[in-house]
């Protein structure tokens, strides 16, 4: 019988850090609204990922999945680099 593989979340969104090796950070920006008070608010989560080959720089636009825990802080790997900064 196949096993089928659970469906994994994927982010996409621009990359704020480089500085380590094997492993950069991702900003998502969302903009939601004030449920009570009706105003739209900014929010951003930062996402560190694991990148292999260390391609990301700074400003690109990547996709990630998430992935087994690879550190404590780490549990998502980069798919593909969807747009170069310039």
């Amino acid at each position: 019988m196949e096993k089928k593989r659970n469906l994994r979340k994927e982010r996409i969104g621009v990359v704020v850090s480089t500085k380590m090796q094997k492993s950069a950070i991702l900003e998502l920006k969302r903009r939601f609204k004030h449920p009570k008070y009706g105003k739209f608010v900014n929010r951003t989560t930062r996402i560190m990922f694991h990148d292999e080959k260390n391609d990301c720089h700074l400003g690109d636009k990547v996709r990630i999945t998430e992935t087994r825990p690879l550190s404590k802080s780490k549990a998502w790997r980069l798919v593909e680099i969807i747009e170069r900064a310039k």
